[in-house]
């Protein structure tokens, strides 16, 4: 039985842990925007349309309009203009540089924002070029310190020197490992990179505010929608046309770039793909070793019915010449060989639990196990299977004894 129990065990230990890793990575894409995030940047036009470039407007807020307008498969898009300034409070001598980034409302719906205090900027604030500002966490924590998210809003933030009125706060964003250190009263450990960086350093302004405040002077020629982008951020409105709305967005910049491809289309595709790909690497390798613990386990199985069996040929002798048919003789030996498998599995159940307890705390916080009864009911069924297969041989061998050479077995 103890193949089975280790088979059983290591089955449902890696399913769970491969959940955990599945699951903290999902977790991890959709605080980062999700894969329905899409960032179009300004590009090196190819060799073949070098000649051409001039021909094309570049990346300006017009792109922004036509998509709007054109590209049915995209549920939110924000242009975004940045510009590096001097942060500081008005009430304290704190202060940061820092890149504040001018945006349309639907930029919280694209990044899947959170709000800790406050709101977010809405299209009055646009319409309006209000100096308003929803800062990050760092950001906050930095020029007031020690201050509650929600005692923040409504102070004044001087971006080089023009006041700005804080209308919200977005929370901490952290990785899972990072929540638990905090929880605990842990310092986090450093990161050489950090994925909400850019998330919790956020200094955000409405787009229009950005253009009259800190753009317009420096490029008086041009107006509003001939601005060149930094960026423009699209949110694809379902996964199932993402492929369709690529070719939509690509078709609309095309023609409004007069067919020079000085853009590109940043996607976290590749990366999801490969992140699903480690995933099935590590649930197909532990699958394996686990398959090989089980067939081990059946192979002990199938000794031990067959050592049984000779130990018993004069029992299935009797049965047989009293009036029992081979077939009783094969179901007999096939459930003494599953009931084995089966309690091994149960056994196995109950050892996975704890082998599961021992992963959660040497396993990275934001992949810690996840145990679903579909893992249990899998390794379990396997574990019959196992003992099915295992047990067809002994139990054919038993079938087949002949009744007079068997109750003169000694």
């Amino acid at each position: 039985m103890l193949g089975v129990v280790l088979g059983v065990s290591s089955l449902i230990a890696t399913m769970a842990l491969t959940r955990g890793i599945e699951e903290g990575m999902h977790i991890f894409m959709q605080q980062l925007g999700g894969l329905e995030l899409v960032k179009v940047v300004p590009n090196e036009p190819s060799s073949l349309m070098l000649e051409f470039a001039n021909l094309s407007p570049g990346l300006t807020l017009r792109d922004a309009h036509s998509l709007r307008n054109s590209a049915t498969l995209i549920s939110h898009i924000s242009p975004e203009i940045t510009h590096t300034v001097s942060a500081a409070c008005s009430d304290a001598g704190n202060s940061e540089r820092r890149k504040a980034r001018g945006i349309l409302p639907d930029h919280f719906v694209i990044g899947i924002h959170g709000l800790a205090a406050g709101r977010w900027l809405v299209d009055l604030d646009i319409e309006r070029g209000a100096r308003c500002a929803v800062i990050g966490h760092t950001v906050a924590n930095q020029l007031w310190p020690g201050t509650p998210a929600a005692d923040i809003i409504g102070r004044t933030i001087l971006l080089d020197q023009t006041p700005f009125e804080v209308v919200g706060v977005l929370p901490l964003y952290e990785q899972e490992e990072d929540t638990r250190a905090r929880q605990l009263g842990k310092k986090p450990r450093a990161r050489r990179w950090d994925p909400f960086r850019q998330k919790n350093e956020a200094v955000l302004i409405p787009f229009s505010t950005m253009f009259h405040e800190f753009r317009s002077g420096a490029f008086p020629e041009n107006s509003m929608d001939s601005l060149k982008l930094d960026a423009l951020t699209v949110r694809i409105g379902n996964l199932d046309h993402f492929r369709a709305a690529l070719g939509q967005i690509r078709s609309v910049l095309d023609l409004s770039h007069r067919g020079v491809d000085d853009y590109d289309l940043e996607t976290r595709e590749d990366w999801f793909d490969r992140i699903e790909s480690s995933v099935r690497a590590t649930r197909l390798s532990g699958g394996l070793i686990s398959a090989i613990s089980l067939i081990v386990g059946g192979i002990g199985i199938m000794n031990i019915m067959l050592a049984s069996i000779s130990e018993r040929i004069r029992e299935f002798g009797i049965r047989l010449a009293v009036g029992a048919r081979p077939r009783d003789i094969f179901r007999q030996i096939l459930v003494e060989s599953m009931l084995i498998s089966l309690l091994g599995g149960l056994l196995g159940v109950g050892a996975s639990l704890g082998l599961i307890e021992i992963l959660k705390m040497i396993s990275p916080t934001e992949n810690i196990p996840v145990l679903t009864t579909g893992s249990i009911l899998f390794s379990v069924a396997f574990a019959l299977a196992s003992g099915l297969l295992s047990g067809l041989y002994p139990a054919s061998k038993a079938a087949h004894l002949d009744p007079i050479t068997a109750l003169r077995y000694d």
